[in-house]
């Protein structure tokens, strides 16, 4: 046994020398990312790059990494944005391809190849952990998202982090203020842990139309993933799955002045998709305009099955459950073992056209497009604490939903009560 000990202890010597610390330097007033350009060809295997605490650092342009394999890009200083929007639109508009491989830049205009997408792309790799700070004044990255929603420019936004083909991933104690719009998004992704992240894409104006559209918080793609204990606040779905998303599991977090806890949209330009496995539970859902819904664009194809919803806690919800989906014809994605479980709060009473204003429950379906739908041990009651109502068509559904299916007041049936 004594004799093994010396390999041993030169094993773990080899360990600790094969891994590397990149510090991203910075320059006051320029951008910061073409010393990270230069260098991360030598920092794509084994090696952290760290944004240090303390630095201001200038994010004045799209980065994609390289193929990443046991990296952790740590955000320990606040990165910005830049504040130039037509500077921006500019990027984001361009034929421009912006990637980063070994040891060059490729910053070549070919009809091939456009901008990314994201202002920080991934492009795939394995154990790449993406981690903020857990320092309150530290690790925030500024999107100067309220220039954007002042003007209501909608043109040539980029996303801001897309966090893509990883195998086995890490996404936590990330900050974001002010994000121009879409957030995190997942695609192609496997074995993914988001936790203890924070957005905050909140106006500071009173025009209502100085709102913060598509800042979507996380877009779930891919498979095996576990998101929870996440703080969102912003101005569309605090989460959404998109198609050949598989074993999602979302929980433990607190939504804000969203639209809620999305499936969805599917099926647009008639593709067909596909989700399956989906747990949705124990979340604060406040002064959203929906709870859970499913969305799907008519003339798509495919399935979503086996997605449920439980134990979600509504404060001011105009929309708790539903609407979902909404299709004129049968060709269009089909939706099966859908459950919404234990919602209990408060509904904020909002009348459009073809609903009461007090619509707890609204399944707008078409006839042959939903297999077993309920919605089960539903406690909602409107902010004046008046009954509450659900819309439904009966010739829509073919087993008991949970409550009497029709126009009318809520009535829960015997599937729709605690068992």
């Amino acid at each position: 046994m004594l004799s093994r000990i010396p390999a041993v202890l030169l094993a773990q010597v080899y360990l600790v020398a094969a891994w590397s610390t990149f510090v991203v330097p910075h320059a006051d007033g320029q951008d910061d990312m073409p010393g990270l350009v230069a260098a991360i060809g030598n920092y794509s295997t084994n090696s952290t790059v760290l944004f240090q605490q303390g630095v201001n650092y200038n994010i004045f342009s799209p980065i994609k990494f390289p193929a990443l394999n046991n990296v952790e890009i740590r955000i320990e200083g606040n990165l910005s944005y830049p504040t130039d929007i037509p500077a921006i639109q500019a990027i984001v508009g361009s034929s421009v391809s912006f990637e980063i491989v070994p040891l060059i830049t490729v910053f070549e205009e070919a009809a091939s190849q456009s901008f990314p997408g994201a202002w920080f792309t991934f492009s795939g790799g394995n154990n790449v952990t993406l981690r903020g700070s857990t320092d309150p004044k530290w690790g925030w990255v500024d999107g100067h998202g309220q220039a954007w929603w002042d003007t209501q420019n909608q043109v040539n936004r980029p996303h801001g982090w897309q966090f893509n083909k990883i195998n086995n991933g890490v996404i936590r104690d990330m900050k974001l203020w002010m994000p121009i719009a879409w957030n995190f998004a997942t695609s192609g992704s496997t074995n993914l842990h988001a936790y203890n992240n924070k957005i905050v894409a909140v106006s500071n104006s009173k025009n209502a139309s100085h709102f913060p559209f598509n800042t979507d918080g996380f877009s779930a793609g891919g498979t095996n993933m576990l998101f929870e204990n996440n703080h969102i606040q912003n101005g569309d779905d605090c989460l959404t799955v998109g198609s050949g998303a598989k074993n999602i599991h979302f929980r433990n977090t607190y939504c804000e002045g969203g639209h809620g806890l999305s499936i969805g949209s599917l099926g647009k330009g008639g593709a067909v998709a596909a989700v399956q496995d989906v747990v949705i539970e124990n979340i604060v859902m406040n002064k959203t305009l929906y709870g859970a819904r499913f969305k799907s664009w008519t003339g798509g194809n495919g399935l979503a099955r086996n997605i449920t919803w439980k134990d979600i806690y509504l404060s001011d919800v105009r929309f708790p459950v539903g609407p979902a989906p909404n299709a004129t014809t049968t060709n269009n994605t089909h939706i099966q073992d859908f459950t919404f479980q234990n919602f209990a709060g408060t509904l904020d009473e909002y009348f459009v056209q073809n609903a009461t204003g007090r619509d707890s429950i609204i399944f707008d379906l078409y006839p042959d497009t939903a297999t077993n739908i309920l919605a089960k041990d539903i406690f909602v009651v409107t902010k004046s604490l008046h009954s509450v109502n659900v819309l439904c068509d009966p010739v829509t559904v073919t087993n008991d939903v949970g409550f009497k299916c029709r126009d009318g007041s809520y009535v829960p049936t015997r599937a729709g009560l605690f068992k």
